[in-house]
């Protein structure tokens, strides 16, 4: 019998595509979401691209009453938990926001696993933590220096989670710490569709590209970089949601485990933009703006522990993150609802 997993924030770039990950590997899923910030449409393609079904209940990760229900009436495996808010500038403007569903929401769904004894947990935690942490590549080893209420709300996540698995001897924790997931499912069908404008990077670059956007905003080039601009390591996404399946497919995780997913290889926000318009023959149109309260210089995963203990590794570059990031905004010109007005 295959392990059912419940998906919180399923519906979201990075928990689609693992969902989408999980079903192609004989996994059953059940999500839950709010859809504050996602669509539900992306679980539709989900379903057509893996040809099976699955069970999606709407709701706030912090409503124990319907935890309960859901944890009543399927008997999980393990809980892949992504379900959270995730914008650094926006968690500057109402931090309180981010610490009662980030935080709240994760010790609400905590209690709910005790209960119904599921004692497996993939966290969805953030490289953000880091912060102006000295130094790079970063491995796990680095001091936590979170510069903004995201970046906190994450590492407070994993204090919770390091106290539960000391408490609970059963428990056990991965908490991937991954870097900045870019591109789409190489179909064009599942990519990343924030309601509104987005937040990060490429999806803003593709819509610019697009015309549904003004030209992109470079937010800052004084950092101490290669060309002034912020440098990230960009990770395809579906990297991440194989990290995620890789994650779930170890049952000797004891207690809580803290990996990077990363590529080792920074990319400057310019660096981004030519490799963009390589991938696509595009020019994209950009102005320089200040920087972004709770910004950093760099941030560049050492993911060697993750390909020493579990053999991941990630095998997509930054230019097949673009090709597939355009694919995507190719087929869905105007985001998810496209084919939910057009219909069948």
């Amino acid at each position: 019998m295959s392990e059912v997993v419940l998906v919180t924030g399923g519906s979201g770039f990075i928990g689609s595509h693992t969902c989408l990950e999980l079903l192609d590997h004989g996994y059953d899923i059940v999500v839950l979401d709010d859809y504050s910030n996602s669509s539900p449409i992306a679980l539709d393609r989900v379903r057509e691209l893996s040809g099976r079904q699955f069970v999606a209940y709407t709701g706030d990760i912090r409503d124990q009453p319907l935890l309960n229900r859901i944890f009543e009436l399927h008997r999980f495996a393990a809980v892949v938990h992504f379900a959270a808010k995730k914008a650094v500038a926006e968690s500057v403007r109402i931090p309180l926001d981010y610490y009662s569903i980030n935080v709240t929401g994760t010790v609400a769904l905590l209690e709910a696993m005790m209960r119904h004894d599921v004692q497996r947990l993939v966290f969805s935690s953030s490289c953000s933590i880091y912060g102006d942490a000295p130094g790079g590549p970063l491995d796990e080893s680095a001091p936590a220096m979170p510069t903004n209420p995201y970046a906190r709300s994450k590492w407070m996540c994993e204090q919770i989670l390091m106290d539960a698995c000391y408490r609970h001897d059963g428990l056990s924790v991965a908490a991937l710490r991954y870097f900045n997931p870019i591109g789409a499912h190489a179909s064009g069908l599942l990519g990343e569709e924030p309601l509104g404008e987005p937040s990060n990077l490429l999806p803003y670059l593709t819509q610019a590209a697009a015309r549904r956007r003004p030209p992109v905003t470079v937010f800052g080039a004084d950092y101490d970089t290669v060309d002034g601009t912020g440098v990230r390591d960009y990770i395809h996404v579906e990297d991440v949601a194989s990290g995620h399946r890789a994650a779930l497919g170890r049952n000797d995780i004891q207690g809580f485990l803290r990996l990077n997913l990363g590529t080792g290889v920074g990319t400057s926000v310019l660096q981004l933009i030519r490799q963009f318009e390589a991938a696509t023959g595009l020019t994209v149109p950009f102005t320089i703006g200040p920087r972004r309260p709770g910004d950093v210089d760099a941030l560049v995963a050492d993911a060697g522990l993750a390909s020493e203990m579990w053999g991941w590794h990630s095998t997509r570059t930054v230019a097949d993150a673009c090709r597939d990031a355009w694919a995507f905004a190719l087929a869905n010109p105007a985001g998810y609802t496209d084919r939910a007005m057009a219909g069948p």
